[in-house]
């Protein structure tokens, strides 16, 4: 094969990676198994975890999923994102229209049977999934409100999945999952202030678009205190979260710096700054988990 014909392979499979977002695919199966050993099954051995096959194929099962939604999500804002996101726009167009939508339907089959050797269950409700992924990004993401929900509830549905499968409801999960959907509520509404200038071109409906710049500001101020109860209880209530309740207090620190940078903001490129602290929150939280016991990991392997 020829130089120039590998390098446009190579690019290709760039482009994917891109276009799937790679990155945060594994990150998310990285938290689900982070999760499953500190939060949700911390009595079960770590090895057993690890190396359990049914939990694989869920973690497989969703991470195709979700890659497969961010496939659709980009198919249908390609005109968009021509205009927020040029770079990254030119980048993913190294692979055609129809081959994305052929990777969508294999890595949706793929999803399906993984989680088909699980239970029959699974196959309806991941079918379910994919449905919404694809009705957000062809549909509901165009219209306030309704699309910012759903595209909260549709991210952590994979964590949903992990802990309904241990079937462990103990509170502090559900105090843990809430915490997580109101940081990712607040990137979506920020994604809605960077975005602005495609989604008003575009005629797609968001809060920044139909009821302005400043009202998402509040709105995204009120989220930030409804932080404050989840970290509450977490902090004060009996749980078990060993060093993490650092992490806990750190965020919502930097969600406090992130208010007042944000009601100065006024470019694309300062909303953009507010995104990548958001991340970085996510990103740190899916690390600080270790942080619930520090020898757990080491005593169950060793």
């Amino acid at each position: 094969m020829s130089t120039p014909a590998k390098k446009k392979r190579f690019l290709k499979w760039v482009s994917l990676f891109s276009v799937v977002r790679g990155y945060n695919i594994l990150l998310l199966a990285l938290a689900q198994y982070f999760a499953s050993i500190y939060i949700l099954a911390p009595h079960i051995p770590t090895r057993d975890v690890l190396f359990d096959p049914n939990l694989f194929l869920l973690v497989l099962g969703s991470s195709l999923a979700i890659a497969s939604g961010y496939i659709i999500n980009n198919f249908y804002d390609s005109e968009k994102d021509l205009i927020n996101r040029p770079n990254k726009t030119f980048l993913d167009n190294y692979i055609s229209q129809r081959t994305k939508l052929s990777v969508y339907f294999i890595l949706n089959f793929i999803s399906v049977v993984c989680v088909s050797y699980v239970s029959f269950s699974l196959v309806l409700f991941f079918s379910g999934y994919i449905f919404f992924l694809w009705f957000y990004s062809h549909k509901l993401k165009k219209y306030p409100f309704i699309g910012n929900l759903t595209a909260s509830i549709l991210a952590v549905i994979p964590f949903f999945v992990v802990f309904v499968y241990y079937k462990n409801f103990d509170l502090v999960i559900f105090i843990h999952a809430t915490f997580l959907f109101l940081i990712i509520s607040i990137r979506e509404m920020v994604k809605d202030l960077e975005n602005l200038k495609g989604d008003f071109t575009q005629k797609y409906h968001t809060i920044p678009v139909v009821y302005g710049i400043k009202f998402s500001k509040f709105l995204i101020s009120f989220l930030v205190g409804l932080t404050l109860i989840p970290i509450l209880f977490l902090l004060f209530y009996d749980f078990n979260i060993g060093y993490m309740d650092y992490y806990f207090v750190l965020s919502f620190l930097l969600l406090l710096l992130m208010l007042l940078f944000l009601w100065k903001s006024t470019t694309r490129y300062q909303y953009i700054l507010i995104h990548n602290l958001l991340k970085f929150i996510l990103v740190a939280g899916v690390f600080s988990i270790l942080l619930i016991d520090v020898d757990l990991l080491l005593n169950k392997l060793f």
